[in-house]
């Protein structure tokens, strides 16, 4: 367990647990409040879906079971979740990552999966905390032999659904099937319209879809909390899951659909990058945290 420590911010990683985060606190209110939904108390390894946060590498979201064609050659991730017939999120958060440098606020991991297969890669993650920001800088290189659509994001779980406001534009959203995977692309509902002026009080009736055309810029207001989140990110996608009757939400900032793999288009069309052996790609998500007046 590392704590960072910054300014009104305070954050704890887990390197072991898919080199996520535990907490990311507020500190410049009466009392200390959770910004991110934190793991529960006491238990040291804490289960994916019980983070604060988790990074997706070299993917987000669900691959169709069968995988996909690429240049030729069918790519067939294996499942990575029990119970879960799509491979999913990637590997990076199943893995224990290494501590490569440490301060008091700023921490950087790396996780080496050049034995992997189908995708082989080295993955660098950076937690910086600055006043009252926390920067997440996540970067992928291809170790394989062969060019590969690679792809990032970072899964946050935020608190208090019922509570929260959320601004964020997007041009369009995927619809899924029955088996969560993008069957076609539409204008946004007016009920998951949340491009206006002003944050707007999440579905009560639940959403779990890919957003496209984002600006990278989000805003989650907790006015009974008096607390605001302001997310950017280099991406041009997110991913909203607001599953019905839970206390918690999440806001995906990733770099591409669902499936992006298989839909039409292909890869490069929908946000992934092809990486030649030794080639990378960098992108980083900025969380700032404020006081509501």
């Amino acid at each position: 367990m590392i704590e960072l420590r910054s300014g009104c911010l305070q954050a704890v990683v887990l390197p072991a647990a898919g080199g996520g985060l535990a907490r990311l606190d507020w500190l410049g209110g009466i009392a200390p409040a959770a910004v991110l939904r934190p793991a529960p108390d006491g238990v040291a390894q804490p289960l994916p879906g019980q983070l604060a946060c988790f990074p997706l590498v070299p993917w987000s979201n669900r691959i169709a079971p069968e995988g996909f064609e690429f240049e030729g050659r069918r790519i067939t991730p294996a499942p990575t979740r029990a119970g879960e017939p799509c491979p999913i999120h990637g590997d990076g958060w199943r893995m224990p990552w290494n501590v490569e440098a440490r301060d008091d606020s700023s921490v950087v991991l790396s996780l080496h999966r050049r034995d992997g297969s189908p995708f082989a890669f080295t993955a660098h993650m950076a937690y910086t905390l600055s006043d009252n920001a926390l920067r997440v800088t996540l970067k992928v290189t291809n170790d394989g032999q062969h060019p590969l659509p690679f792809g990032l994001g970072l899964h946050p779980w935020l608190p208090d659904p019922e509570g929260a406001r959320l601004r964020a534009a997007a041009d369009g959203v995927w619809l899924s099937d029955a088996d969560k995977l993008p069957a076609a692309r539409s204008t946004v509902p007016s009920a998951w319209d949340f491009g206006g002026d002003a944050a707007r009080p999440l579905p009560r009736a639940g959403v779990d879809n890919a957003f496209t055309g984002w600006d990278g810029r989000a805003q989650i207001d907790w006015p009974t909390r008096r607390l605001r989140l302001r997310i950017s990110a280099d991406m041009a996608y997110y991913i909203l899951y607001v599953p019905a009757g839970k206390d918690f939400f999440c806001f995906e900032p990733v770099d591409h659909p669902v499936n992006a793999h298989n839909l039409p288009g292909g890869a490069a069309a929908n946000g992934l990058t092809v990486l030649a052996p030794g080639q990378s790609l960098r992108r980083t998500v900025r969380f700032a945290v404020e006081e509501i007046a």
